[in-house]
């Protein structure tokens, strides 16, 4: 019964399951990705954009979780992308690093016009002005789709800043295609990254989606506190040792006997004494200043009586 079972599988099926196992072997990075809503020229485009650092291949979910369970026997960890499948999902097969993976998906999206019932993402507005349309019925249509238009000195024109569709409203046919042809395009299109295998290690999307420039200020702040700690000398550094040896300095020079020290040393000593005695009392005073009562200013009737002695 397995044999006919087996026999009845459709031939395309088979071929396809055999190509989605050779991407997952011979490929170090997997990517899932939702490419839900994506219009064919889009998604064409995007292919063309990552056609040499990543194959992309779209195919139904059953095969794609048949296909990583059977790689997975072999490739650890691999298996753990399934959870990820569901909607119309890719699998993308790269040598790119996750997190440069993320960063060119994120890239090459593009903005879009919303669709008949799309719900909107955030809220979406129409701005006062001139408008690109000629008098005509025109201004019945944008009426009709809720955006306050008029013609005024023969232009077609919005007649005042408007939110036409708050954000999880779902857009109307009128509204959708009145926006489309004010050229207000509110949905960004593109794949979204679900998650992303690499040396057994599932790597999701929040872990991708990081702050890159933060990153790297945090990771030049660590690596100079590592060097002044470490007594390495740099440009960036030296002031720091500089500043660094000072203090230290000046903490051996208070121990010693008051004839050993010159008087630069005395003043240096008194000027940092002073220094600390300061910094509690200015700390002090700006709690204080932070915790006193904000004024109140002249009432209205008080600045208009003002105002009437100024001008007489």
């Amino acid at each position: 019964m397995a044999d006919e079972a087996h026999a009845h599988v459709a031939k395309w099926k088979k071929e396809e399951l055999a190509e989605i196992v050779t991407l997952l072997k011979d490929s170090p990075v997997i990517g899932l990705a939702n490419v839900d809503a994506i219009p064919s020229a889009q998604m064409h485009a995007m292919r063309k954009a990552l056609r040499e650092d990543a194959t992309i291949k779209i195919s139904k979910n059953t095969l794609l979780t048949l296909a990583l369970k059977q790689v997975g026997a072999n490739k650890k960890g691999l298996d753990n992308l399934t959870s990820n499948i569901g909607g119309s999902t890719a699998i993308i097969a790269t040598k790119m690093k996750p997190h440069r993976l993320y960063r060119r998906l994120e890239a090459s999206k593009t903005k879009a016009p919303i669709k008949i019932g799309q719900k909107a993402p955030e809220d979406i507005s129409v701005a006062k002005g001139e408008t690109q349309f000629k008098p005509g019925p025109i201004v019945g249509e944008l009426q009709r789709a809720g955006i306050p238009a008029a013609i005024d000195a023969g232009k077609v024109v919005i007649k005042q800043n408007k939110v036409v569709l708050k954000a999880g409203e779902a857009a109307t046919p009128d509204l959708a295609t009145m926006l489309a042809r004010l050229e207000i395009f509110p949905m960004t299109v593109g794949m979204d990254l679900k998650a992303v295998f690499e040396d057994g290690t599932v790597y999701t999307r929040d872990m991708l989606a990081v702050d890159e420039t933060a990153r790297l200020q945090q990771a030049h702040v660590q690596a100079i506190n590592l060097a002044v700690f470490a007594g390495y000398p740099t440009k960036t550094t030296i002031p720091f040792l500089i500043g660094k040896a000072y203090s230290g300095l000046i903490g051996v020079a208070g121990k010693l006997s008051e004839d050993a020290k010159s008087d630069a040393l005395k003043n240096a000593l008194a000027s940092r004494a002073a220094a600390a005695a300061a910094a509690p009392q200015a700390a002090s005073a700006e709690k204080k200043e932070e915790e006193k009562p904000e004024e109140k200013g002249p009432s209205e009737e008080e600045a208009m009586a003002g105002l009437g002695a100024l001008f007489g």
